[in-house]
Parts: C-alpha cells; sequence; structure tokens
C-alpha cells in the first residue's frame, strides 16, 4: 500500500454522536425525608459508639450538666472538659448539651432560677417582672447568684438521672441489636425454619 492510498481526511461523526449525554436527573428529596435521612444517621452513629455503658453515660451526664448553664456558646466545651475530667465520652457529652437550644433555654433558665431562690430563701424578686432587659441588667448580682445555685442543683440532678438513664438505654440497646444479629444468623443457617 502506497503512501498516496491513505485517505487524507476522516468522515465527520454524525451529529447524534457528538451531541453530550446528560446524566438523569436525581429526584429532589423533600425536608422532611432529608430530616429523617439525617436523624437514622445520627442515631445509628451514637448507637455504635464504642465502650462501656457507664462511660457512655458519664459523657451524657457530663453533657446535660453543662446544659442546664446559661453559658451561651461554651456549654459545649464546659461539657466536653467535664467528660475528659470525668473519663466519660466526649461526643456524648457534646450532644448532652443539646438539652438547652432556643426553644427551651428560657424555662430552663427559669426554673433554674426559682429553684435557686427556694435553696436561698430568697423572695425578695418574686414581686418584679423581668420583661426588659433593662429591669434585668439592673438586678445583675441579684439574679445570678440564685440562677447560679439553681443551675448547679439542677444540674446536679440531671447529671444523676441522665447517668442511669444512659447506661439503662446502651445496655437496652445492645441487647437488641444482639437479639437481631443471633435472629441474622439463625435465619441464614436455618431459612427454612427447623
Amino acid at each position: 500500500m502506497s503512501r498516496n492510498s491513505l485517505p487524507t481526511s476522516y468522515p465527520s461523526p454524525s451529529p447524534l454522536a457528538t451531541k453530550p449525554t446528560t446524566p438523569p436527573k436525581r429526584k429532589s428529596r423533600g425536608f422532611q425525608q432529608s430530616f429523617r435521612r439525617s436523624l437514622q444517621y445520627w442515631y445509628w452513629r451514637l448507637v455504635r459508639l464504642q465502650g462501656r455503658p457507664e462511660k457512655l453515660a458519664r459523657g451524657l451526664a457530663c453533657g446535660v450538666f453543662a446544659g442546664v448553664f446559661p453559658f451561651f456558646g461554651l456549654q459545649t466545651v464546659i461539657g466536653v472538659l467535664l467528660a475528659i475530667l470525668f473519663r466519660g465520652n466526649k461526643i456524648l457529652a457534646a450532644a448532652g448539651t443539646w438539652i438547652s437550644n432556643p426553644l427551651t433555654s428560657v424555662p430552663i433558665y427559669a426554673f433554674n432560677f426559682h429553684i435557686g431562690q427556694l435553696l436561698l430563701n430568697d423572695n425578695s424578686l418574686t414581686d418584679i417582672s423581668l420583661q426588659s432587659w433593662q429591669e434585668v441588667k439592673e438586678l445583675g448580682s441579684e439574679i445570678i447568684l440564685p440562677l447560679f445555685v439553681g443551675c448547679m442543683a439542677v444540674g446536679v440532678v440531671c447529671a444523676i438521672c441522665s447517668y442511669f438513664l444512659g447506661v439503662w438505654m446502651v445496655r437496652r440497646v445492645r441487647a437488641s441489636q444482639q437479639l437481631r444479629h443471633r435472629r441474622k444468623r439463625l435465619h441464614k443457617r436455618y431459612p427454612k425454619g427447623l
């Protein structure tokens, strides 16, 4: 074959061959389905935490204790530091601080304030309306001590309750997981039953 017999130009591709194919569009999930999926992800992430139930519960208790104090922005840091001090799980300590959020913080702090007043036997502020921020600033030190004492008392009680609830919950979830795994193994071994 000579050099002259080779074609000098190639045929142009057909228009259908050059058109880029677009991937099929994914259906967008609704907010509810996306939220449910996110909750399931965090649920399974928490369920699969490793460690003894007591260690996990100590972390949760440290987070709950830090969550009842009005240290906005520092609750998670305080909860994790307490978890390090008491050798608890740091992830559950961070999650435990979520008991106080924008929806629950005002009722929690009002309750803590009233508990602090009861413990200090201080009824001087019961007739004052705390509607304006200016009034709260003027009362400053008169509010801080009952609030702190109330937060300490409520925090200790909530931490103890969440510790025992956490130990019970971790043991129960792990027992149900073991039962589910046993059933799967039996089903694989004896698929049609005994």
